[in-house]
């Protein structure tokens, strides 16, 4: 263990000829002053060589007592010092000062590193001061690992928990915090942004009796009992049926009498017969692929028509009725998400129109999307995670829905008061432009959406 009393303060005189005896014998005198006091442990000065234009260099070292110690005494007589120096002796004497510490290397425990095995660092206690890694090399146990695996979540005091809390109860507190530059407190917001999408996602969409269903016991096979009941309510919903085709023929020859459908129309349409009357389809998405095309028209680029030709999109629909439809509405769930990254800079660009005054750059207003998208995400679990607790512990419906429509009024109510608080300006000129940002985000969701659909039926 090293035996040293406390931090050493060095400062360096850069003196001329003329004036070195002088400063000798005043040096001579401060170091005899310092030595009487109760904060420094010693004091001495001696000759450093001289300096590229050959100026004598006298370097003081004073030991304080402790860092709180130094701290005194760099506001009081190390000051103090410092200007009676240039009052003395003017330009004649240049000073530099600085603090030096003791290398603690030898002091680290026998399992941990002198150097930092991630950056390469010299060590001066159990963390890098370069990159904050520790230095110990070693997993200790299993415990361990899964304290850093889950520490931000089982840490009261984490990091997540200090950003979720205000990001759900403060509106715009977080990006004008960041802004601010009160960021160290806080989850990183692009990180902040990616933790709660995913977990989003994965309480909305999976379903552990579908996706583990390696883990569950088969369903019991079904009893005679069972398989009878089945079969005698298939065989009266095909007797419906047949009564509900047998009337919409009825119906549809009452029309045709009418002159109300054309002649053909029993050939051309599916009819469905519903309590409100008749309707016609041209039955599932991907049924009749024969019949799939773009009329293009001579305004559509020829590129267009290259991509999306008859041959092509007749194509494109036997890939999709392949697949089927529960495919195609998982594959757009999958392209979910990067739409909504791809949403984040089209709003940013909107702010950036809506406040060209105020002289924040692009990004600090993809910042404010990116926080409102996480809320956005964490509310949205919120309510799922409520409705399936309500669900579970067989709760008055009535109130769950109430509370889900709540919280759903209250993310328009926090995207005005997020910018409210973030650009600080009033009410009238907020609401405003708060209108124009919510036009502007439904037509861009509906775009991003949009493609969404493209990608998936494209990507088949």
């Amino acid at each position: 263990m090293s035996n040293y009393a406390g931090p050493l303060y060095e400062t360096s005189y850069v003196v001329s000829d003329e004036v070195l005896a002088e400063l000798d014998t005043w040096l001579a005198e401060v170091l005899e002053a310092a030595r009487q006091h109760p904060g420094i442990e010693s004091a001495r000065y001696f000759e450093a060589g001289t300096d590229s234009a050959g100026h004598v260099i006298r370097t003081c070292q004073y030991q304080a007592r402790d860092d709180n110690t130094l701290d005194q005494l760099i506001d009081g007589l190390f000051s103090s010092l410092d200007a009676e120096a240039a009052v003395r002796f003017g330009a004649s004497v240049v000073v530099y000062s600085r603090t030096l510490r003791p290398d603690e290397i030898n002091e680290l425990p026998t399992d941990e590193s002198s150097t930092c095995l991630n950056c390469g660092t010299r060590l001066r206690g159990q963390y890098c001061g370069s990159c904050g890694q520790r230095s110990r090399t070693r997993l200790i146990s299993i415990w361990q690992l899964l304290q850093e695996a889950f520490g931000d979540l089982l840490e009261l005091d984490s990091r997540l928990w200090r950003t979720v809390i205000p990001l759900l109860t403060r509106p715009g507190q977080l990006t004008k915090d960041y802004l601010e530059g009160r960021r160290a407190r806080y989850m990183p917001p692009f990180r902040t942004y990616l933790v709660l999408s995913v977990m989003f996602f994965v309480v909305a969409f999976f379903d552990p009796h579908k996706d583990l269903s390696l883990f569950f016991e088969p369903e019991p096979e079904p009893t005679a009992e069972e398989i009878a009941e089945t079969e005698a309510a298939a065989e009266a919903a095909a007797a419906e049926q047949k009564r509900r085709e047998e009337a919409a023929r009825k119906k549809i020859e009452a029309l045709k009498a009418a002159k109300k459908l054309p002649d053909d129309a029993e050939d051309d349409f599916n009819v469905m017969i519903g309590d409100n009357g008749i309707s016609t389809s041209n039955g599932g998405l991907f049924d009749n692929c024969e019949d799939a095309s773009i009329q293009a028209d001579e305004d559509v680029p020829e590129w267009v028509q290259k991509r999306f030709s008859d041959e092509r999109m007749k194509q494109i629909c036997e890939r999709n009725k392949a697949r089927g439809n529960e495919n195609f509405a998982d594959a757009i769930l999958d392209n979910v998400p990067v739409a909504l990254i791809v949403l984040l800079p089209l709003m940013a660009l909107v702010l950036k129109l809506l406040y060209p005054l105020s002289r924040r750059y692009f990004v600090e207003h993809l910042l404010f999307f990116v926080h409102f998208h996480a809320f956005f995400f964490l509310i949205l679990m919120l309510q799922i995670i409520f409705a399936r607790i309500v669900s579970w512990l067989s709760l008055a419906g009535t109130i769950s829905t109430i509370i889900i429509v709540a919280t759903s009024f209250y993310i328009p109510v926090y995207l005005y008061k997020a910018m409210r608080r973030v650009y600080a300006q009033g009410h009238m000129v907020t609401i405003v432009k708060y209108l124009m940002l919510l036009v502007a985000y439904v037509t861009g969701a509906f775009l991003t959406m949009l493609g969404v659909l493209l990608v998936a039926l494209m990507s088949a």
